[in-house]
């Protein structure tokens, strides 16, 4: 695979520190250094390919740790937090990505045999060794960033290709359960959407339950299954990371991020706070803008007021 590895990263090299398009629906590469606060967010569903160095995610109290020619598979909206790691030769780590779409992986599941076996997994993110049948459908679809006229014509074909590998491999239950609407996984991401929806209402658990159609106690183990977090937790953070983004982008003060976020307690949001990002939130405002566009002195004083 050593050739098809290094055409993929002379096809992702233009890529840059952030989400970079390619002109290819739904696949983005990435590459270099990433600014933590960039990495900690709501995942959408997706397949990402390593090509270089390496990423650690963080779910709920799971780090899984992907390297070169490894892909990880996210088959749900997961809150979590990651870190990029140049290769040990010191290349910058390098990635690229295909986000799913449920109504494409139940096209192709219409056209292939009903699975034979039976699978009681149900974890929505995983790892897995990349097969040189996948890395090549990889190299066909990004060949196509050089060829534009061609990509509505064979960029559908060699999505599928790459979503049947995938089928065919570890983490090919999960993507069935992505697009069969009776599945946990499906009423768990219902549930999520909810949850998205209206964050910073209080929810209760027996709600989501019954929009789920299970019993609490079911419901209860499956999101945890899928998400590593409870329903609660999952809230949480989405209101935490929200309120990341209100302190930063918007120049929030604390209290009426808490506020606006959904807590009725600034004292304790800010607890919940330092307890995931490690900083209190001032503090991780002022870093955090400080690393992006430099703050002034008066800046960080403000924000050193709590």
């Amino acid at each position: 695979m050593t050739n098809q590895l290094n055409e993929l990263r002379a096809l992702a090299a233009r890529a840059e520190n952030r989400r970079t398009e390619t002109g290819i629906p739904r696949v983005a590469m990435v590459q270099g250094e990433i600014p933590e606060h960039l990495l900690a967010a709501v995942y959408e569903p997706m397949i990402n390919l390593i090509l270089q160095g390496s990423k650690s995610m963080t779910i709920g109290d799971r780090t899984l740790r992907y390297d070169l020619a490894t892909y990880f598979v996210m088959s749900i909206e997961l809150p979590a937090v990651g870190q990029v790691h140049p290769a040990a030769s010191g290349e910058p780590y390098l990635a690229v990505s295909l986000t799913l779409e449920p109504t494409i992986l139940a096209t192709l599941l219409a056209d292939l045999p009903k699975p034979t076996g039976h699978y009681d997994k149900e974890a929505g993110f995983s790892v897995a060794a990349v097969t040189p049948d996948l890395m090549d459908a990889w190299v066909r679809l990004l060949r196509l960033m050089g060829r534009p006229e061609e990509i509505a014509a064979l960029a559908p074909v060699y999505e599928r290709e790459i979503l049947y590998r995938v089928l065919q491999g570890p983490h090919g239950w999960m993507l069935r359960d992505i697009a069969a609407p009776d599945s946990a996984m499906a009423r768990v991401s219902l549930a999520i959407q909810y949850i998205r929806r209206d964050f910073a209402k209080p929810i209760r658990v027996e709600t989501l339950a019954q929009q789920a159609a299970m019993s609490v106690s079911a419901f209860h183990r499956h999101f945890k299954a899928v998400t590593a977090l409870s329903p609660l937790q999952y809230q949480k953070r989405v209101r935490l990371l929200q309120a990341r983004t209100l302190l930063v982008a918007n120049a929030k003060s604390v209290t009426s991020a808490a506020f606006e976020v959904g807590y009725e307690s600034a004292t304790q949001f800010s607890r919940d706070y330092a307890r995931i990002f490690g900083l209190s939130p001032a503090r991780d405002a002022a870093r955090i803008l400080g690393e992006t566009r430099g703050v002034t002195r008066q800046e960080k004083m403000a924000f050193n007021r709590e």
